[in-house]
């Protein structure tokens, strides 16, 4: 399934030269929990998914209202509406 939010979801450019080492608010914290990790479509801010034990992903829509985030996992490309 589909939401309108989804259907306008336009993916953030990556900054050139850019690394994902992990999760950067896990890594902050001195976590390295992580399950699995996402990439928001409107800022391109990489965080944890609610498998996780930290859920970075939930608490950037809830900070930010940002609704849409993709998967970062190698060969996943879908994506998750929090609305």
């Amino acid at each position: 399934m589909s939401c309108s939010h989804i259907e306008a979801a336009v993916e953030a450019p990556v900054p050139d030269g850019s690394t994902v080492d992990g999760c950067p608010d896990c890594l902050a914290l001195g976590f390295h929990d992580w399950v699995h990790l996402r990439r928001c479509l409107e800022c391109g801010h990489v965080a944890c998914c609610d498998s996780s034990p930290h859920r970075h992903a939930t608490a950037h829509f809830t900070e930010t209202g940002h609704p849409v985030m993709r998967s970062l996992e190698p060969g996943e490309t879908w994506k998750w509406c929090f609305v």
